[in-house]
Protein backbone atom coordinates (compact mmCIF):
# COMPACT_ATOMS: atom_id res chain seq x y z
CA UNK A 1 0.00 0.00 0.00
CA UNK A 2 1.42 3.38 -1.01
CA UNK A 3 1.97 5.72 1.95
CA UNK A 4 0.36 9.15 1.80
CA UNK A 5 3.50 11.23 1.38
CA UNK A 6 4.63 8.99 -1.50
CA UNK A 7 1.30 9.53 -3.25
CA UNK A 8 1.66 13.30 -2.89
CA UNK A 9 5.27 13.17 -4.08
CA UNK A 10 4.60 11.04 -7.15
CA UNK A 11 1.53 13.07 -8.14
CA UNK A 12 3.42 16.37 -7.99
CA UNK A 13 6.44 14.83 -9.72
CA UNK A 14 4.27 13.61 -12.61
CA UNK A 15 2.55 16.98 -12.92
CA UNK A 16 5.95 18.69 -13.12
CA UNK A 17 7.28 16.25 -15.71
CA UNK A 18 4.09 16.50 -17.77
CA UNK A 19 4.45 20.28 -17.95
CA UNK A 20 1.45 21.20 -15.82
CA UNK A 21 3.88 23.31 -13.80
CA UNK A 22 6.60 25.05 -15.82
CA UNK A 23 10.20 25.67 -14.69
CA UNK A 24 10.32 28.54 -12.15
CA UNK A 25 6.52 28.48 -11.84
CA UNK A 26 5.21 28.82 -8.29
CA UNK A 27 3.56 25.73 -6.83
CA UNK A 28 0.44 25.72 -4.61
CA UNK A 29 1.04 26.56 -0.95
CA UNK A 30 1.36 23.92 1.76
CA UNK A 31 -2.18 24.73 2.92
CA UNK A 32 -3.57 24.32 -0.59
CA UNK A 33 -1.78 21.00 -1.02
CA UNK A 34 -3.04 19.83 2.38
CA UNK A 35 -6.61 20.57 1.31
CA UNK A 36 -6.15 18.97 -2.12
CA UNK A 37 -4.71 15.69 -0.83
CA UNK A 38 -6.50 15.73 2.55
CA UNK A 39 -3.25 15.10 4.44
CA UNK A 40 -1.28 16.72 7.25
CA UNK A 41 1.31 19.46 6.92
CA UNK A 42 3.99 16.95 7.90
CA UNK A 43 3.02 14.73 4.98
CA UNK A 44 3.23 17.63 2.53
CA UNK A 45 6.59 18.76 3.89
CA UNK A 46 8.05 15.27 3.66
CA UNK A 47 6.86 14.91 0.08
CA UNK A 48 8.13 18.29 -1.11
CA UNK A 49 11.34 17.81 0.88
CA UNK A 50 12.15 14.72 -1.16
CA UNK A 51 11.21 16.51 -4.38
CA UNK A 52 13.57 19.31 -3.38
CA UNK A 53 16.40 16.82 -2.73
CA UNK A 54 15.77 15.31 -6.16
CA UNK A 55 15.90 18.79 -7.79
CA UNK A 56 12.27 18.97 -8.90
CA UNK A 57 11.48 22.01 -6.75
CA UNK A 58 13.24 24.78 -4.87
CA UNK A 59 12.08 27.12 -2.13
CA UNK A 60 12.29 30.88 -1.68
CA UNK A 61 12.00 31.60 2.01
CA UNK A 62 8.90 33.65 2.57
CA UNK A 63 8.02 33.33 -1.11
CA UNK A 64 6.90 29.74 -1.58
CA UNK A 65 7.89 26.68 -3.65
CA UNK A 66 8.89 26.77 -7.32
CA UNK A 67 9.65 24.24 -10.07
CA UNK A 68 13.36 23.53 -10.46
CA UNK A 69 15.04 22.94 -13.82
CA UNK A 70 14.63 19.18 -13.33
CA UNK A 71 15.86 18.33 -16.87
CA UNK A 72 19.35 19.70 -16.34
CA UNK A 73 22.22 17.40 -15.38
CA UNK A 74 22.78 17.70 -11.64
CA UNK A 75 26.21 16.68 -10.41
CA UNK A 76 27.33 15.96 -6.88
CA UNK A 77 28.95 19.40 -6.69
CA UNK A 78 25.62 21.14 -7.18
CA UNK A 79 24.78 20.65 -3.51
CA UNK A 80 27.33 23.42 -2.92
CA UNK A 81 26.17 25.64 -5.79
CA UNK A 82 23.65 27.46 -3.62
CA UNK A 83 24.25 30.96 -2.25
CA UNK A 84 22.02 32.35 0.48
CA UNK A 85 20.86 35.97 0.42
CA UNK A 86 19.19 37.41 3.53
CA UNK A 87 17.51 40.83 3.38
CA UNK A 88 15.47 42.84 5.84
CA UNK A 89 12.65 43.65 3.41
CA UNK A 90 12.44 41.45 0.32
CA UNK A 91 9.54 43.41 -1.23
CA UNK A 92 11.25 46.76 -0.66
CA UNK A 93 12.17 48.65 -3.86
CA UNK A 94 15.86 48.54 -2.94
CA UNK A 95 16.13 44.76 -2.81
CA UNK A 96 14.95 43.51 -6.25
CA UNK A 97 17.70 45.34 -8.19
CA UNK A 98 20.28 44.10 -5.67
CA UNK A 99 19.26 40.45 -5.98
CA UNK A 100 19.02 40.84 -9.77
CA UNK A 101 22.61 42.08 -9.78
CA UNK A 102 23.78 39.21 -7.57
CA UNK A 103 21.97 36.61 -9.69
CA UNK A 104 23.25 38.01 -13.00
CA UNK A 105 26.83 37.32 -11.87
CA UNK A 106 26.41 34.06 -9.93
CA UNK A 107 24.08 32.34 -12.40
CA UNK A 108 26.75 32.56 -15.11
CA UNK A 109 28.89 30.27 -12.95
CA UNK A 110 26.08 27.83 -12.26
CA UNK A 111 25.08 29.11 -8.83
CA UNK A 112 21.49 29.49 -7.64
CA UNK A 113 20.13 31.78 -4.93
CA UNK A 114 17.95 31.03 -1.94
CA UNK A 115 16.46 34.13 -0.36
CA UNK A 116 15.51 34.81 3.25
CA UNK A 117 13.39 37.74 4.44
CA UNK A 118 13.79 38.88 8.06
CA UNK A 119 11.30 41.78 7.99
CA UNK A 120 13.91 43.51 10.16
CA UNK A 121 13.12 41.14 13.04
CA UNK A 122 15.85 39.35 14.97
CA UNK A 123 13.79 36.20 15.55
CA UNK A 124 13.19 35.87 11.81
CA UNK A 125 16.86 36.58 11.14
CA UNK A 126 17.83 33.72 13.45
CA UNK A 127 15.50 31.32 11.64
CA UNK A 128 16.87 32.43 8.27
CA UNK A 129 20.47 31.92 9.38
CA UNK A 130 19.71 28.47 10.81
CA UNK A 131 17.92 27.46 7.60
CA UNK A 132 20.88 28.57 5.53
CA UNK A 133 23.30 26.62 7.70
CA UNK A 134 21.15 23.50 7.35
CA UNK A 135 21.31 23.82 3.56
CA UNK A 136 25.13 23.76 3.55
CA UNK A 137 25.20 26.77 1.26
CA UNK A 138 28.35 27.82 -0.60
CA UNK A 139 28.20 31.39 0.70
CA UNK A 140 26.06 34.04 2.36
CA UNK A 141 25.20 37.64 1.41
CA UNK A 142 23.45 39.29 4.36
CA UNK A 143 21.80 42.60 5.17
CA UNK A 144 22.05 42.77 9.00
CA UNK A 145 18.75 43.10 10.84
CA UNK A 146 18.14 46.20 13.02
CA UNK A 147 21.80 46.96 12.53
CA UNK A 148 21.87 49.98 14.85
CA UNK A 149 20.80 47.81 17.80
CA UNK A 150 22.60 45.01 19.69
CA UNK A 151 22.16 41.74 17.77
CA UNK A 152 21.23 38.61 19.78
CA UNK A 153 22.27 36.45 16.80
CA UNK A 154 25.98 37.19 16.88
CA UNK A 155 26.55 33.63 18.11
CA UNK A 156 25.32 32.38 14.73
CA UNK A 157 27.51 34.87 12.89
CA UNK A 158 30.42 33.56 14.93
CA UNK A 159 29.49 30.02 13.93
CA UNK A 160 29.41 31.08 10.27
CA UNK A 161 32.87 32.56 10.70
CA UNK A 162 34.20 29.40 12.35
CA UNK A 163 32.76 27.26 9.54
CA UNK A 164 34.69 29.48 7.08
CA UNK A 165 31.54 30.10 5.04
CA UNK A 166 32.23 32.94 2.56
CA UNK A 167 30.08 35.78 3.88
CA UNK A 168 29.46 39.35 2.73
CA UNK A 169 27.44 41.98 4.59
CA UNK A 170 25.70 44.91 2.92
CA UNK A 171 24.29 48.18 4.29
CA UNK A 172 25.90 47.57 7.70
CA UNK A 173 28.84 45.79 9.32
CA UNK A 174 29.81 43.83 12.42
CA UNK A 175 33.44 44.93 12.94
CA UNK A 176 34.12 42.10 15.39
CA UNK A 177 33.32 39.55 12.66
CA UNK A 178 35.63 41.03 10.05
CA UNK A 179 33.34 40.11 7.14
CA UNK A 180 33.82 42.15 3.94
CA UNK A 181 31.07 44.75 3.54
CA UNK A 182 29.32 46.77 0.87
CA UNK A 183 28.34 50.11 2.37
CA UNK A 184 27.03 53.47 1.19
CA UNK A 185 28.15 56.93 2.28
CA UNK A 186 24.84 57.68 3.97
CA UNK A 187 26.07 60.36 6.34
CA UNK A 188 27.90 62.31 3.64
CA UNK A 189 24.97 62.10 1.23
CA UNK A 190 22.45 63.28 3.82
CA UNK A 191 24.77 66.14 4.73
CA UNK A 192 24.85 67.12 1.05
CA UNK A 193 21.04 66.98 0.82
CA UNK A 194 20.68 69.26 3.86
CA UNK A 195 23.32 71.64 2.49
CA UNK A 196 21.33 71.80 -0.74
CA UNK A 197 18.26 72.81 1.27
CA UNK A 198 20.38 75.44 3.01
CA UNK A 199 21.40 76.77 -0.41
CA UNK A 200 17.71 77.07 -1.26
CA UNK A 201 17.22 79.25 1.84
CA UNK A 202 15.71 76.65 4.18
CA UNK A 203 16.78 76.63 7.83
CA UNK A 204 13.74 75.19 9.57
CA UNK A 205 13.99 71.55 8.42
CA UNK A 206 12.17 68.50 9.75
CA UNK A 207 14.22 65.29 9.58
CA UNK A 208 12.44 61.92 9.77
CA UNK A 209 14.74 58.92 10.23
CA UNK A 210 14.44 55.22 11.00
CA UNK A 211 16.98 54.78 13.76
CA UNK A 212 17.05 51.01 14.37
CA UNK A 213 19.08 50.57 11.17
CA UNK A 214 22.62 51.87 10.81
CA UNK A 215 21.73 53.59 7.54
CA UNK A 216 19.03 55.66 9.22
CA UNK A 217 21.25 56.52 12.17
CA UNK A 218 24.00 57.63 9.78
CA UNK A 219 21.57 59.75 7.75
CA UNK A 220 20.31 61.42 10.91
CA UNK A 221 23.91 62.13 11.89
CA UNK A 222 24.49 63.62 8.44
CA UNK A 223 21.69 66.13 9.02
CA UNK A 224 23.08 67.10 12.42
CA UNK A 225 26.57 67.49 10.96
CA UNK A 226 25.26 69.73 8.19
CA UNK A 227 23.74 72.10 10.77
CA UNK A 228 26.94 72.11 12.83
CA UNK A 229 29.23 72.75 9.87
CA UNK A 230 27.01 75.49 8.42
CA UNK A 231 26.80 77.26 11.77
CA UNK A 232 23.02 77.01 11.76
CA UNK A 233 21.59 76.40 15.24
CA UNK A 234 20.44 72.79 15.50
CA UNK A 235 17.50 74.13 17.51
CA UNK A 236 16.15 75.48 14.21
CA UNK A 237 15.53 71.87 13.14
CA UNK A 238 12.97 69.26 14.16
CA UNK A 239 13.62 65.52 14.35
CA UNK A 240 11.31 62.51 14.28
CA UNK A 241 12.98 59.20 15.07
CA UNK A 242 11.08 55.97 14.51
CA UNK A 243 11.69 52.22 14.35
CA UNK A 244 10.88 49.83 11.53
CA UNK A 245 8.05 48.32 13.58
CA UNK A 246 6.25 51.69 13.92
CA UNK A 247 3.04 52.24 11.99
CA UNK A 248 3.12 54.84 9.20
CA UNK A 249 -0.06 56.38 10.61
CA UNK A 250 1.72 57.08 13.89
CA UNK A 251 4.60 58.75 12.05
CA UNK A 252 2.19 60.93 10.06
CA UNK A 253 0.47 62.07 13.27
CA UNK A 254 3.83 63.25 14.59
CA UNK A 255 4.47 65.04 11.30
CA UNK A 256 1.07 66.78 11.53
CA UNK A 257 1.81 67.97 15.06
CA UNK A 258 5.06 69.59 13.96
CA UNK A 259 3.64 71.01 10.74
CA UNK A 260 0.88 72.67 12.76
CA UNK A 261 3.37 74.67 14.83
CA UNK A 262 3.30 78.43 14.38
CA UNK A 263 6.92 78.29 13.17
CA UNK A 264 6.45 75.24 10.96
CA UNK A 265 9.31 73.68 8.97
CA UNK A 266 9.70 74.78 5.36
CA UNK A 267 11.42 71.54 4.30
CA UNK A 268 11.32 67.85 5.23
CA UNK A 269 14.23 65.39 4.87
CA UNK A 270 13.04 61.77 4.82
CA UNK A 271 14.83 58.51 5.64
CA UNK A 272 14.05 57.09 2.20
CA UNK A 273 12.04 57.69 -0.96
CA UNK A 274 9.16 55.48 0.16
CA UNK A 275 8.63 57.70 3.19
CA UNK A 276 9.17 60.85 1.11
CA UNK A 277 6.47 59.93 -1.41
CA UNK A 278 4.12 59.04 1.45
CA UNK A 279 4.78 62.41 3.10
CA UNK A 280 4.24 64.27 -0.18
CA UNK A 281 0.92 62.51 -0.75
CA UNK A 282 -0.15 63.21 2.83
CA UNK A 283 0.68 66.92 2.55
CA UNK A 284 -1.03 67.26 -0.82
CA UNK A 285 -4.14 65.58 0.57
CA UNK A 286 -4.21 68.31 3.21
CA UNK A 287 -3.94 71.00 0.56
CA UNK A 288 -0.27 71.77 1.24
CA UNK A 289 1.69 72.39 -1.93
CA UNK A 290 4.98 70.55 -2.52
CA UNK A 291 7.32 72.27 -3.19
CA UNK A 292 5.30 75.52 -3.17
CA UNK A 293 4.85 75.56 0.62
CA UNK A 294 7.09 72.73 1.79
CA UNK A 295 10.12 71.18 0.08
CA UNK A 296 10.72 67.43 0.49
CA UNK A 297 13.82 65.32 -0.10
CA UNK A 298 14.21 61.54 0.07
CA UNK A 299 17.01 59.01 -0.21
CA UNK A 300 17.74 55.95 -2.47
CA UNK A 301 16.48 57.14 -5.91
CA UNK A 302 13.41 54.95 -6.22
CA UNK A 303 12.72 54.70 -9.97
CA UNK A 304 8.98 55.41 -9.72
CA UNK A 305 9.63 58.51 -7.62
CA UNK A 306 11.01 60.18 -10.73
CA UNK A 307 7.74 59.63 -12.59
CA UNK A 308 5.65 61.47 -9.99
CA UNK A 309 4.80 65.13 -9.79
CA UNK A 310 6.87 66.67 -8.35
CA UNK A 311 9.90 64.54 -9.17
CA UNK A 312 11.84 63.69 -6.04
CA UNK A 313 15.09 65.26 -4.90
CA UNK A 314 17.00 62.30 -3.52
CA UNK A 315 20.33 60.46 -3.24
CA UNK A 316 21.24 57.74 -5.74
CA UNK A 317 21.72 54.35 -4.06
CA UNK A 318 23.90 52.03 -6.26
CA UNK A 319 21.39 49.18 -6.09
CA UNK A 320 22.27 46.94 -9.03
CA UNK A 321 25.96 47.85 -8.92
CA UNK A 322 26.06 46.74 -5.28
CA UNK A 323 24.44 43.43 -6.22
CA UNK A 324 26.84 42.77 -9.09
CA UNK A 325 29.84 43.59 -6.89
CA UNK A 326 28.48 41.27 -4.19
CA UNK A 327 28.22 38.48 -6.77
CA UNK A 328 31.78 39.00 -8.02
CA UNK A 329 33.15 39.18 -4.48
CA UNK A 330 31.32 35.97 -3.56
CA UNK A 331 32.84 34.07 -6.49
CA UNK A 332 36.32 35.21 -5.46
CA UNK A 333 35.73 34.20 -1.83
CA UNK A 334 34.42 30.77 -2.85
CA UNK A 335 37.64 30.34 -4.84
CA UNK A 336 39.70 31.24 -1.78
CA UNK A 337 40.67 34.74 -2.93
CA UNK A 338 40.84 37.78 -0.66
CA UNK A 339 38.40 40.64 -1.27
CA UNK A 340 38.16 44.20 0.00
CA UNK A 341 35.11 46.02 1.33
CA UNK A 342 33.55 48.71 -0.86
CA UNK A 343 31.98 51.99 0.22
CA UNK A 344 29.95 53.72 -2.49
CA UNK A 345 29.46 57.46 -2.91
CA UNK A 346 25.79 58.42 -3.08
CA UNK A 347 25.40 61.50 -5.33
CA UNK A 348 22.27 63.58 -4.95
CA UNK A 349 19.70 63.97 -7.70
CA UNK A 350 17.91 67.31 -7.86
CA UNK A 351 14.26 66.87 -8.69
CA UNK A 352 11.41 69.37 -8.46
CA UNK A 353 10.29 68.47 -4.92
CA UNK A 354 12.63 71.08 -3.44
CA UNK A 355 12.76 74.74 -4.42
CA UNK A 356 14.08 78.03 -3.15
CA UNK A 357 12.32 79.38 -0.09
CA UNK A 358 10.04 82.26 -0.98
CA UNK A 359 10.85 85.47 0.82
CA UNK A 360 8.12 86.75 3.09
CA UNK A 361 6.67 90.03 1.97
Amino acid sequence: MEVKYELVKQTLRQEIISGKYQINEKLPTESQLMARFNVSRYTIRRAVGELENEHYIYRVQGGGMFVQDWQRHWSADDANKLVGVISTHMADYIFPPIISGIDSVLSEKGYSLIVGNTLNNHDRERKSLLNMLDLKIAGLIIEPTQSALPNPNLDLYQQIKEYHIPTILFHASYPQMNFPCLLTQDEAAERELINYLFQLGHRRILGIFQIDDRQGANREQGMIRAYQEAGVPITDSELIMYQSSDQVSAILKRVDRIMNLADQPTAIACYNDHLATTIIGHLQHQGISVPGEVSVVGFDNYDLAQTLTPTLTTANHPKRQLGEDAGRMMLKMINGEQVKSITYPVPIIKGTSAQALKEEK
